[in-house]
């Protein structure tokens, strides 16, 4: 039986949004406490089916949040009100110029290196003050294997300047999809590391169908990047959900979120 859900980074297949939830249900934001939702919704992200998770909480469908996250001093000064452009949080990869490496896991299927290495050298293309190199241990981002209800799931970068350390890829869920499609879930969760918000954060419908969903305004969680797509930018590597097959490489507004950033 076809499980539907509305989740960031589901996967569309066949003209049906497919869960990477268990048949029990969906995951509810009703097991966290009003105190957590309240600084979860503080932060500019959507309480919406957001669930604890291995230590902390997941958001948006894969996005990762901590409690360091949800207590830290947050600038009310970046408040806005969205539209389907380019956002960014708060913190960013410092120390630049900097070449970031990324490793993957054994566990994770042998054809997802190729598609690693297409991820990378999509950014390593765009001329950035950040390049990216796969190494096999170390590394700045460990991509590794993930079971939760979610594609991938990665952070936001570090106070000090570091990107987010890891990524959780759910093999399983993801399912035999070409390497272009699998290149493109990776840049989206490496593009999570660096700073990035999904591009419909505030209507996440727009990408994954459903109810419109709209938080307004929002603190640490989205910042506008200047000389983004005002408009619904149906291509962008950060939308929240994708089509089975489908190939997303950096449009102009991606090529000019990452040129303005890095």
């Amino acid at each position: 039986m076809m499980k539907r859900i509305l989740s960031v980074s589901a996967m569309v297949l066949a003209g049906t949004i497919f869960s990477c939830q268990n048949e029990d249900g969906v995951a509810s934001s009703q097991q966290l406490s009003p105190e957590t939702l309240s600084k979860i919704r503080a932060l500019g992200f959507s309480t919406h089916n957001a669930f604890a998770f291995e230590g902390g909480y997941v958001v948006e469908g894969d996005i990762m949040l901590h409690d360091h996250d949800l207590n830290g001093g947050h600038d009310a000064k970046y408040l806005v009100i969205a539209n389907e452009e380019q956002y960014r949080t708060t913190n960013l990869v410092k120390s630049l110029p900097r070449n970031i490496t990324v490793s993957i896991s054994s566990k994770l299927p042998a054809s997802y290196v190729p598609a690693l290495d297409e991820a990378l050298a999509r950014y390593n293309a765009q001329g950035l003050t950040i390049t990216f190199t796969r190494v096999s241990s170390g590394a700045d981002i460990a991509l590794v294997n993930g079971n939760g209800s979610f594609l991938a799931s990665a952070g936001f970068p570090t106070s000090s300047g570091d990107p987010y350390g890891q990524v959780k890829v759910n093999a399983r869920a993801i399912g035999n999809q070409p390497q272009s499609t699998v290149a493109t879930i990776l840049a989206h969760e490496i593009g999570h590391c660096i700073g990035f918000r999904h591009t419909d954060y505030m209507d996440r419908s727009y990408s994954c169908g459903g109810s419109p969903t709209n938080e307004g305004a929002s603190t640490v969680g989205a910042i506008h990047i200047p000389g983004t797509p005002t408009g619904p930018d149906a291509g962008s590597f950060m939308l929240s959900c994708i089509g089975s097959g489908q190939n997303r490489p950096f449009n102009s507004g991606d090529r000019t979120a990452l040129a303005y950033l890095y």
